[in-house]
C-alpha cells in the first residue's frame, strides 16, 4: 500500500473516508476491510447519530436484491444475517389495466430463476426481497467489530481540498482528517457532491411513492406482482410469513388524498389495487411516502473524490433497481481501489477514478433513461397506447429466450461485471 504519511496524527489519518452511512457507504467500507483487513484505515462520517449501530425502525421499504448484489453480500459475509428474513422471488406476474377494471388479466409471467451455468450447478433465484431495516442492520453488524473503521457521527463534511498528496478534510465540528480518497454516499441530496461542485441533471415525475407492508390471507408462494395502473406501477413484493411490501406509485395530488385517510380508508385503497389476489388484507407496518424524481450527475469523480449510489444517480423505482445500481457502484469502486493499492498506486488519482467513472456512468445513465421511459409508457391510459403495450407484453410472454434474458438483466449479471458480482473475492 502507498505511503499515506502526512502531518496528521494516526487518529485523523485515513486511507478512505466515506461520507454517509448509507447502504452503499457501509457496503463499500465492508468490501475494503474484507480485502485488506487491518492494513487499511477507513472513516465513515454520517449526519445521523447511531451510537448503538441500529437501523431506523421506521423505514418501511423493502428491496428486490438482484442475484449479483446477493453474490456480493455473500462474498462480503453479510448475506448470512439476511437470508433468514429475505423472501426468494420464484415468479413475476405483470398486468396492465385501469384501476376500475373488473378483471386484470396477467399479460406476462416469467419464472424468476437463472439457468444453471458456469460455477452454478443449480437454478439460482434471480432476486430476493429484503426489508430495508434488515439490510442496514446486517451491514452495520458487518463493520461493527472492525477496529480500523471509525464511525464519526453525528458529523458532516464542511469542506475538503486536494493538497496533491492527500485530501485535507474538515468536519462541521472543526475536526480535521486526511485521506487519499473521499467517497460521497449520502444519498440524493449529497452535501459532498455540492462541495465538489458536481452538477446534476434532474427532472420530477409529478408522482409520489407510497410504501407500506400488508399481511394477507392467501400465501403468495414467492410470487411478485407488478400492476401497471394509469397513475403508475403498483408492486406487490412478497415477504416471509404471508406478508408483502407494497411499492406504490401514485399521481401526486391523488397520493395526498390517500395519505390523509385513516387506516380503514387507506386499507380500502390498498384492497382496490390488490384486487382480491391475496384474500383478506390488514396493514402490518407504517406507511411512508416521498416525491419521485430522477437525477444524474454530470460527473462521478473529481480529484480524490468519487460518488456512489443515489449521490450519483437517482432512478424511478419502477423496476426496483436503485439499490442494485448502488451496489454495482460499490463493487466497481472497491475493485478499483483494491487493485490500485495492491499495485502501490494512488487510489485517489484521476486515472484510477476515471476508470470507475467510465465503468459505471454509462450503465447508470442507460438504466435511468430506461426506467423513466417505462414509467412514461405505462403511466398512460390512452386506448391505442394501452393496446400496443399489451400486445407487446403478450408477445414477450410467448418468447422464452427473451424472458430468460430479461431475468438475467434484472439479476444484475449482464455487461462488464465487477468481481464481487461474480462472487469473486477482491
Amino acid at each position: 500500500m502507498p505511503d499515506t504519511t502526512t502531518d496528521a496524527t494516526p487518529a485523523t489519518r485515513f486511507d478512505v473516508v466515506v461520507s454517509g452511512a448509507s447502504f452503499a457507504g457501509l457496503a463499500l467500507a465492508r468490501g475494503l476491510i474484507t480485502a485488506f483487513g487491518d492494513e487499511i484505515r477507513i472513516a465513515i462520517v454520517d449526519l445521523k447519530a447511531r451510537p448503538d449501530a441500529s437501523p431506523a425502525a421506521e423505514d418501511a421499504r423493502a428491496f428486490a436484491l438482484s442475484a449479483g448484489a446477493r453474490r456480493m453480500l455473500e462474498t462480503l459475509g453479510v448475506w448470512g444475517d439476511l437470508a433468514p428474513v429475505s423472501q426468494p422471488v420464484t415468479e413475476i406476474q405483470i398486468t396492465d389495466s385501469s384501476l376500475d377494471a373488473g378483471v386484470r388479466p396477467i399479460l406476462l409471467t416469467y419464472d424468476n430463476h437463472l439457468e444453471p451455468g458456469g460455477a452454478t450447478a443449480t437454478r439460482e433465484t434471480a432476486s430476493h426481497i429484503v426489508p430495508a431495516p434488515a439490510l442496514e442492520r446486517a451491514l452495520y453488524a458487518a463493520i461493527a467489530a472492525a477496529e480500523n473503521i471509525r464511525i464519526l457521527a453525528p458529523a458532516g463534511i464542511a469542506r475538503f481540498a486536494d493538497t496533491g498528496t492527500h485530501l485535507a478534510i474538515t468536519l462541521d465540528d472543526g475536526r480535521e482528517l486526511t485521506a487519499q480518497l473521499l467517497v460521497g454516499a449520502e444519498g440524493r441530496r449529497s452535501p459532498s457532491r455540492e462541495r465538489a461542485r458536481i452538477k446534476t441533471v434532474a427532472w420530477e415525475h409529478g408522482q409520489t411513492a407510497i410504501v407500506t407492508t400488508i399481511a394477507h390471507e392467501r400465501p403468495h408462494e414467492g410470487r411478485a406482482i407488478q400492476h401497471f395502473l394509469p397513475a403508475g406501477p403498483f408492486a406487490i413484493l412478497p415477504l416471509p410469513e404471508n406478508r408483502a411490501c407494497l411499492t406504490w406509485t401514485e399521481d401526486a395530488t391523488e397520493a395526498e388524498r390517500i395519505l390523509a385517510l385513516d387506516d380503514e380508508g387507506f386499507l380500502a385503497e390498498v384492497e382496490t389495487r390488490v384486487a382480491g389476489r391475496l384474500g383478506a388484507l390488514s396493514l402490518a407496518g407504517p406507511r411512508q411516502s416521498w416525491p419521485l424524481a430522477t437525477h444524474l450527475t454530470r460527473a462521478y469523480v473529481a480529484p480524490r473524490f468519487a460518488l456512489v449510489g443515489d449521490a450519483a444517480h437517482g432512478v424511478h423505482p419502477i423496476a426496483g433497481q436503485g439499490v442494485n445500481l448502488a451496489f454495482r457502484d460499490v463493487a466497481a469502486l472497491a475493485e478499483i481501489v483494491t487493485d490500485s493499492l495492491r499495485l502501490g498506486l494512488d487510489p485517489g488519482s484521476l486515472e484510477a477514478l476515471g476508470r470507475y467513472e467510465r465503468w459505471r456512468r454509462f450503465d447508470s445513465a442507460m438504466s435511468a433513461a430506461a426506467f423513466d421511459g417505462l414509467n412514461r409508457l405505462f403511466s398512460n391510459d390512452w386506448l391505442l397506447v394501452r393496446a400496443a403495450r399489451d400486445f407487446g407484453l403478450g408477445l414477450v410472454d410467448r418468447m422464452p429466450e427473451v424472458k430468460r434474458r430479461l431475468v438475467a438483466e434484472a439479476a444484475g449479471l449482464t455487461g462488464d461485471l465487477p468481481r464481487l458480482f461474480k462472487a469473486e473475492r477482491l
